[in-house]
């Protein structure tokens, strides 16, 4: 069993931190949210006063923070050298592919080995272990964390280099958003012209239309039991977050002068969608409540 450090300890990082723990490892966590820092230490995580803290000594370093901003400050002068010599480390943020790559040099530079490690599978995946790893780094250093891993997750991706796994990550929530705004639609323009919507749903997904937002998380009130959108679209991953992701595609398109007509229209019309707070928190499948007052 390893002494593990995980830096973020919110909707995703507290119950991964918390599989880690019931794993058999000992975990010191630490996040600025007092609350989510009480919350852990109810479940028998140990809470460091500060990130530098919680790194000293332990064997692997694992963050999950909410931006690329927030991962190029944690990873300062004083972190470095408060880490133990041989220390894996392993972000599972979801972050842009520039600062992803940066801050695996940075540690390259210092004799650290890191991984891009974004995941998909949300919080229900973060709670129930079954997560799905993207990851990127030296292919070597991917087997010596699987242990680690599977901990959290039930699938485990090689991408490539450093910022590959962002890479992947990106690419599968822009389809994503595309497909889920795709189905908001099909299954607005079935209901309107008077078709019974799980109906519909159930021809679609034995049809050349099936994908993951019909056959898994249907955004449809009342068609899915046990998905946001019969639990008026809370929880899930929430809009604010399916948008800064796309964004993070957008500019990876201009960067790469990839064309990306659907996924810019995609980041565009859940920016409008999250214009309100109240709608920034809730589920991205209720994208369809925006269709159908446009």
């Amino acid at each position: 069993m390893s002494d593990i450090a995980f830096i973020g300890l919110g909707n995703m990082g507290r119950p991964m931190a918390t599989n880690l723990i019931k794993k058999g490892h000992r975990v010191i966590g630490f996040d600025l949210s007092e609350s989510a820092s009480k919350a852990f230490s109810k479940i028998g995580g140990e809470v460091a006063l500060s990130a530098v803290l919680a790194v000293q000594h332990v064997e692997v370093v694992i963050s999950m923070l909410p931006s690329g901003e927030h991962v190029k400050t944690l990873y300062s002068k004083e972190f470095m050298e408060s880490l133990s010599p041989n220390t894996l480390l392993i972000d599972s943020s979801t972050i842009d592919v520039t600062t992803a790559r940066s801050v695996a040099a940075l540690c390259a530079s210092k004799g650290f080995e890191m991984l891009d490690a974004p995941v998909s599978g949300g919080t229900g995946g973060a709670q129930s272990g079954t997560l799905t790893f993207m990851v990127g780094g030296r292919e070597e250093v991917l087997e010596k964390s699987k242990p680690i891993l599977e901990c959290m997750g039930q699938n485990i991706f090689y991408a490539g280099a450093s910022g590959s796994g962002q890479v992947a990550k990106m690419c599968n929530n822009m389809l994503l958003g595309i497909h889920m705004i795709g189905t908001c639609e099909a299954l607005n323009l079935g209901a309107r012209n008077g078709l019974n919507v799980k109906d519909l749903s159930e021809i679609m997904q034995k049809s050349s239309g099936r994908n993951w937002s019909l056959e898994v998380y249907n955004p449809y009130p009342g068609v899915m039991e046990n998905v946001p959108a019969s639990n008026s679209y809370a929880g899930g991953f929430a809009v604010d977050l399916m948008a800064k992701d796309l964004a993070l595609a957008a500019a990876a398109g201009l960067d790469t002068k990839t064309t990306l007509p659907l996924g810019n229209t995609a980041l565009h019309l859940y920016r409008m969608w999250s214009e309100t707070a109240e709608n920034a928190k809730i589920d991205f499948s209720s994208i369809i409540q925006f269709l159908n007052k446009h």
